[in-house]
């Protein structure tokens, strides 16, 4: 450790990105030490597993903790830093090395692509205050459970996709996978009834497709879904598809990409320190940085800067 880096633990998924992640570690790991120092990593095993090194790590004093994997990763990572949805240690500092399919958080975070690409970021003692989401939510086996995010949470078609994207192989990578999974998720859609209330606002209840509680830009693959967003403003930017037919909502595809999808008439944002969100249905499925956890009913708060992230 160089004496103006952190005490640092890097916590590495080698599966992610359809395995790559683990076969340049060797050469990833030397270009670590190049700019922070010998260093401790542990990998992951199974899912979950980055979210318990992490707060492990931190119970035992490390200062920083290095995510190396895809948006799914550095999710569970920052879960480490909140369990049940509470801050562990304030002071600490998350470092993000994206190797995965999505790459929506580097991209909010302007990061250049691959692993590499954020190495130059890890020495030193800088960072930058994140915005970070708490959600209540119901889980795969019908328990109640709070989480944190910080990118995008969203509802509705999102979490189909995201369902599809886990279970094939990301073989064709971020864009191609995504983009397939989209396309077999609209044939299946039926859209919802969802009340959505906003801070102290009345409810209001909408047929929708999807319904994006945006910290970031970007989710999906590199679909600019929250041109507006600042991960840093203590707000979230909430986007809602809403009344419109499947081949209305096909037709945003390229205008979505290129963030230009504000103007439609079927496209709302509005800007929120809380949310909650029901549905009679039991079926609306939740897209959470990439990774599908649960459904609704679900409750949302935000915490301003409740993350450092190394800059």
């Amino acid at each position: 450790m160089t004496l103006d880096s952190f005490k640092t633990l890097v916590v590495v998924n080698p599966n992610s990105s359809n395995g790559k992640t683990g076969r340049v570690w060797p050469e990833l790991s030397a270009a670590i030490e190049k700019q922070i120092g010998p260093f401790e990593h542990r990998f992951t095993s199974k899912q979950g597993e980055g979210e318990m090194l992490a707060r492990k790590a931190l119970e035992d004093g490390y200062e920083m903790v290095v995510s190396v994997g895809g948006d799914g990763t550095h999710s569970e990572v920052a879960n480490g830093f909140f369990p049940n949805g509470v801050p562990l240690r304030p002071d600490a500092v998350l470092a993000v090395v994206t190797s995965g399919t999505g790459g929506d958080l580097r991209r909010t975070l302007g990061m250049d692509k691959g692993p590499f690409a954020a190495l130059d970021r890890l020495p030193g003692r800088t960072f930058r205050s994140h915005d970070v989401g708490r959600y209540t939510f119901v889980d795969a086996q019908g328990n109640r459970r709070t989480r944190v995010f910080i990118n995008i949470l969203s509802f509705g078609i999102g979490g189909l996709v995201d369902k599809l994207v886990n279970s094939s192989s990301k073989a064709l990578g971020g864009k191609a996978s995504f983009f397939i999974a989209t396309m077999r998720a609209l044939a299946a859609f039926d859209p919802p009834d969802v009340t959505v209330r906003l801070d102290d606002s009345e409810p209001r209840t909408a047929r929708i497709h999807n319904v994006a509680v945006a910290i970031g830009r970007y989710f999906g693959g590199g679909m600019e879904v929250a041109p507006e967003a600042k991960p840093d403003d203590g707000l979230f930017d909430v986007v809602a598809f809403e009344g419109m037919s499947t081949l209305g909502f096909v037709s945003l595809g390229g205008s979505i990409y290129k963030g230009r999808h504000l103007g439609n008439p079927n496209v709302t944002l509005a800007r929120a320190r809380r949310v909650v969100a029901t549905c009679e249905r039991p079926d609306v499925l939740l897209d959470v940085d990439g990774e599908q956890p649960g459904r609704l009913p679900l409750e949302i708060d935000i915490l301003p800067g409740a993350l450092k992230i190394k800059s």
